[in-house]
């Protein structure tokens, strides 16, 4: 935290607050010694009476100063400026503060409240979040602010608690969940949706930086993260490179900033025959209704306008339209043969300016009944994988007993029907062309990932990797749906190869990225004769080389990446060899191993693979 409040700007303004069985906040701006605001963590306060206990209430206190505004104050780089006496009790620029800081904690100890034996460490989260919100609310409202909670464990007193502080009782599982067997949850969802209204309509961001092996209730706040355009990193302590290093990049500048921007909104205007549905990612609708809304909602619906907090370079939203049938049917012969859709953001960037981007797109109408052509030139089809991602991730949300794979099947078997090429009931004539030939393998990748099968994660776990996907660009998140696999040999170079088992070989390394994690996989022979130590002799350097390569090229994924993924590095046949062998495809396993190459590897697993898999998806296309 030292290291990360030297990168902040010397204008910037901080604050602290800690938390245990209690709620600190410091009075930094107290210099003669150490003034600590105690709040109860067992009991809900309201914004007014935190405010009113801090003395930063309308009429402030007895003892306290009122707040008034200081003549002659000005805004500097879009900056908020000092304009209250107190502001500048418990948020102070940098500059001023950061001894005071760096010895508050040194300083730092502890809860002092005993853990009975059995029992959970107790944790105020819910009232520590609402304290700082409250002194954001006060002191800066509708400039931008985040508030950075760092989470070491499960909330268990007070307002959000997701669990008891007795260790019997254990935390929520997805069964738990399904069985409407939580009792903590609805209430803490409830609790959680509230501070994120009140930090939206002050404007300010929730990140949380959850490091610990324990679940800290992501799946409870994700509503509050998510609508304020907030980051979330997931680690397993706070000594992990990926906690350290992510938080760490979010104060850096330069070509690794994040490009971390605030108070955001985004409106859509678009031809009268299209309306909008809503939108999946980190924002929250604004309400604006009108007649471009869509009777049908997808996300945050019923809106043209929506309110981000908090958006950086690579914050993606993924908008649904209506097209009614009727109308477009109609478009070709109307006077007006084209449409358009205009995305307009205004925010404010890094450096303090109010920035508007207007991005505006014109099309033709085409009738997809009979101008097929057209339809297939434009298909995305990264894009369309990355959309159903999403859409079938909030319909597992929101939607009691849904399906998502036999949808997906549905959906696949719809569309290579209709734009496959193939003679009825002849699966070996089937073909697809170039712009949706990778698009069966996407929803194969797709059906087994974390965002479909969530057995083996815990609720946290989804919530955090749903997050991620809802909110990164289209190259990530097809990231986190079919990993890249590059090979490492002495007979070729780099090289892009299939994510298959068939890919593995003794004498190879494989570098995979999953985006959450990367991971290097040595073949048995390179994995010999490197702990024999073959690179350290002059005559094997080709050898050093080729363990290098894959180092440095892991080496630029991550310094590129936001949240830092984990680097394994393993061998064949070893046990963190895992990370790997869950993400390839199962071409060959324990039901084929007669049938594979020496050196080669089997998955154990019931799973069809990917050939199954489009041999099952032709014969279907062809009956339709």
């Amino acid at each position: 935290m030292r290291k990360a409040v030297a990168l902040l700007p010397e204008h910037a303004l901080v604050g602290l607050v800690t938390f245990g069985t209690q709620v600190h906040l410091h009075e930094l701006g107290f210099c003669e010694l150490s003034k600590i605001y105690v709040f109860r963590g067992s009991k809900e306060i309201s914004k007014e009476q935190i405010l009113d206990q801090l003395g930063l209430s309308g009429g402030g206190r007895p003892g306290f100063p009122k707040m008034t505004q200081q003549p002659g104050v000005q805004q500097v780089n879009g900056m908020h400026p000092l304009v209250t006496t107190g502001v500048n009790r418990f948020l102070l620029p940098v500059s001023e503060c950061e001894c005071t800081l760096s010895t508050l904690l040194d300083e730092l100890q502890p809860d002092q409240w005993p853990v009975e034996a059995g029992n959970r460490a107790i944790r105020c989260t819910g009232v520590a979040l609402n304290v700082a919100a409250g002194l954001l609310g006060a002191c800066v409202p509708g400039t931008g602010a985040r508030i950075i909670a760092l989470l070491g464990g499960p909330c268990t007193e007070g307002p959000g608690v997701i669990v008891s502080k007795d260790l019997s009782e254990p935390v929520r599982s997805h069964k738990d969940l399904d069985k409407d067997a939580a009792p903590h949850f609805q209430k803490a969802v409830k609790f959680y949706d509230g501070l994120a209204k009140q930090l939206v309509s002050q404007g300010h961001v929730l990140d949380v930086f959850a490091s610990a092996l324990d679940q800290v209730g992501l799946a409870e706040m994700k509503l509050a993260i998510e609508r304020t355009g907030g980051l979330v990193v997931l680690s397993e302590s706070f000594g992990h490179s990926v906690f350290k290093d992510s938080f760490k990049r979010i104060f850096e500048g330069g070509e690794h900033s994040l490009g971390l921007s605030f108070n955001g909104t985004f409106e859509i205007n678009c031809s009268k025959d299209i309306k909008v549905q809503g939108v999946i990612g980190p924002c929250t609708s604004l309400e604006k209704k009108g007649a471009l809304c869509a009777d049908t909602i997808v996300g945050q619906g019923n809106t043209t306008a929506w309110k981000m907090c908090g958006l950086d370079r690579n914050t993606s939203l993924t908008v649904f339209f209506d097209v009614s049938p009727s109308e477009r049917s109609g478009q070709p012969g109307h006077q007006n043969p084209d449409l358009y859709i205009q995305f307009v953001t205004s925010y404010q960037h890094p450096e303090g300016q109010m920035r508007i981007r207007a991005t505006t797109v014109s099309r033709k109408w085409v009738d997809g009944s009979t101008n097929t052509e057209e339809l297939v030139e434009g298909f995305d089809q990264e894009t369309a994988a990355v959309v159903l991602a999403r859409y079938i991730s909030l319909k597992m949300e929101i939607e009691e007993e849904f399906d998502a794979t036999r949808w997906l099947d549905r959906s696949l078997i719809r569309l290579c029907s209709r734009f496959g090429d193939y003679r009825k009931d002849d699966p070996s004539s089937f073909s697809l062309h170039s712009n949706f030939s990778l698009f069966p393998q996407f929803m194969f990748n797709l059906r087994r990932s974390q965002f479909v099968q969530v057995f083996n994660n815990s609720p946290d776990e989804t919530a955090y990797f749903r997050m991620l996907l809802n909110r990164e660009s289209v190259t990530n998140s097809v990231a986190m749906i079919q990993p890249s696999l590059i090979s490492f040999s002495f007979d070729s170079p780099p090289s892009p190869v299939f994510l298959d088992v068939a890919s593995i070989a003794v004498d190879r390394i494989l570098l995979l990225d999953a985006y959450f994690s990367v991971v290097i996989f040595h073949g048995m022979t390179i994995a010999q004769w490197r702990n024999m130590c073959y690179q350290n002799q002059p005559e094997h350097q080709q050898f050093a080389q080729l363990l290098q390569a894959p180092q440095e090229e892991a080496q630029v994924i991550i310094n590129g990446r936001f949240p830092v993924p984990r680097l394994v590095v393993c061998d064949q046949h070893g046990s963190q060899a895992r990370f790997l062998l869950a993400k390839l495809n199962p071409s060959a396993t324990y039901n084929s191993a007669h049938d594979v190459p020496p050196g080669s590897d089997i998955i154990f697993t019931d799973d069809v693979s990917f050939q199954v898999f489009c041999e099952h998806l032709q014969r279907l296309a062809v009956q339709s």
